[in-house]
């Protein structure tokens, strides 16, 4: 069973994992460290497979990815990055059920 909480973590964890490629670029790069390492972080484990194994999920992560190419060519790195943050809890909320 996947609690309310339990998903928050991992979306905030899954957020800090998107980042800019470097300083002021606005290239977008998202680490995921394997479930195993994610766990071992205090992530729920059964939740994490499910969200792995979801039809969507490479689709998540490309979309993260390809943020910068939907954002306004003006629009600071800083701002860019937070629309790709965005976009992980924006897919989670949208498309991961919670099970009891």
């Amino acid at each position: 069973m996947t609690t309310p909480d339990q998903l928050r973590d991992i979306v905030r964890y899954l957020q800090e994992q998107v980042n800019l490629a470097s300083e002021g670029q606005r290239k977008i790069v998202f680490d995921l460290p394997g479930i195993g390492a994610m766990a071992a972080d205090g992530l729920d484990e059964g939740t994490l497979r499910r969200l792995h194994a979801a039809a969507w999920w490479p689709e998540m992560i490309d979309d993260v990815v390809e943020t910068p190419d939907y954002a306004e060519p003006d629009e600071p790195a800083e701002v860019v990055l937070g629309y790709a943050r965005d976009v992980v809890s924006e897919y989670i909320r949208k498309r991961f059920i919670i099970t009891s």
